[in-house]
């Protein structure tokens, strides 16, 4: 058993990862500052669950932190024998990074170098970060692979976590720290976050509001469930990379490298309809839509689709909920959490 840090544990991923962890053992050091991008109410009900949970008494601490403080950080997790870091914390959301982008250079380059350098000085065995399938941006080869070029970012978003990637790479490089980037795409479930589509519409729905279609309909989401997500980053977090002999003199790859370093995509590997996503929370809450059929938006993409098969060749990633049952799941906890 190990002490995990978890950056971002009030947040979505973060909760579920946090609570996972400590059902297989481990002692978590949760950090998150709590910031005001969405609901701060539904952040301190994530922690408040977690603390219920039976290992959390012993084996659970959380601080309110900033990762753009290197020495909060240092203070936080010092003499604490830390092994691995789960960088969850980022400045999220494609359309706001257009509205207020230094809030994401903040966040997702100056936090994100302040947690590579405290794995350095920790000496942890693996760092283990959030990207996202935003780096992807104008790439039209359908599924997206690690193996493809992710050069042409269309949001200031995706291009902060492309630099994470290239960050990631240098502190691997340079002084051998396994890290393994994440390549999130659109992961949905309880204790979701309110700036996306699932609660977007459920919210509307339920107060029987008009929800914003964008691309009239036309988008299409590699939807993957949450418990899928931390089935994967717990799969990941147990397999440190190692410094690649087969890269040495091989053609430049931007997944992999000559150091131990690693990215994947972890997604569902099925996209769906974004109106066949909404026929399904309709039929969960008995209500029908009424919609608002909009242009895309700046910043957004028509259609992603993970190819996670180098995941699932390393780890054995085998995502088993379908957008069916996992948009029940949701609604289910949206109508008990809400009231509805």
């Amino acid at each position: 058993m190990s002490t995990v840090v978890v950056t971002g544990a009030a947040g979505f991923i973060g909760y579920h990862l946090s609570k996972r962890l400590l059902s297989e053992g481990h002692t978590v050091i949760g950090i998150d500052n709590i910031n005001d991008y969405y609901e701060v109410s539904l952040k301190h009900d994530r922690l408040t669950d977690i603390s219920k949970h039976p290992r959390a008494e012993k084996h659970f601490s959380f601080f309110k932190e900033d990762i753009c403080d290197l020495q909060a950080l240092r203070d936080v997790t010092k003499d604490k024998g830390v092994s691995v870091i789960v960088n969850l914390a980022a400045q999220a959301g494609v359309r706001y990074s257009i509205e207020n982008p230094q809030a994401y250079v903040d966040t997702n380059i100056t936090g994100f170098l302040n947690i590579l350098q405290l794995s350095k000085e920790l000496n942890v065995e693996h760092l283990v970060y959030a990207s996202s399938s935003s780096v992807y941006g104008s790439n039209s080869q359908i599924p997206f692979s690690t193996e493809h070029s992710v050069d042409h970012p269309v949001s200031i978003y995706a291009a902060t976590k492309k630099s994470n990637e290239l960050m990631a790479h240098v502190f691997s490089h340079m002084y051998g720290l396994p890290t393994t980037g994440l390549r999130f795409f659109t992961v949905y479930g309880p204790w979701g976050r309110p700036d996306m589509a699932p609660m977007l519409f459920s919210k509307a729905i339920s107060k029987e509001n008009p929800i914003k279609v964008f691309n009239y309909g036309e988008h299409h989401r590699d939807f993957t469930y949450i418990d899928d997500i931390v089935d994967g980053i717990l799969g990941v977090i147990a397999k440190a990379p190692k410094a690649d002999s087969v890269m040495a003199g091989a053609p430049m790859r931007p997944d992999c490298a000559a150091a131990p370093f690693r990215v994947y995509n972890i997604g569902a590997e099925n996209p769906v309809h974004l109106m066949r996503f909404i026929e399904h929370i309709e039929s969960n809450l008995g209500k029908k839509a009424v919609m608002e059929m909009l242009p895309m938006q700046p910043g957004d993409v028509e259609r992603t689709f993970a190819d996670v098969s180098a995941l699932v060749k390393d780890t054995g990633y085998a995502p088993s909920v379908g957008v069916e049952e996992g948009v029940m799941r949701f609604v289910d906890w949206y109508k008990q959490y809400y009231g509805v």
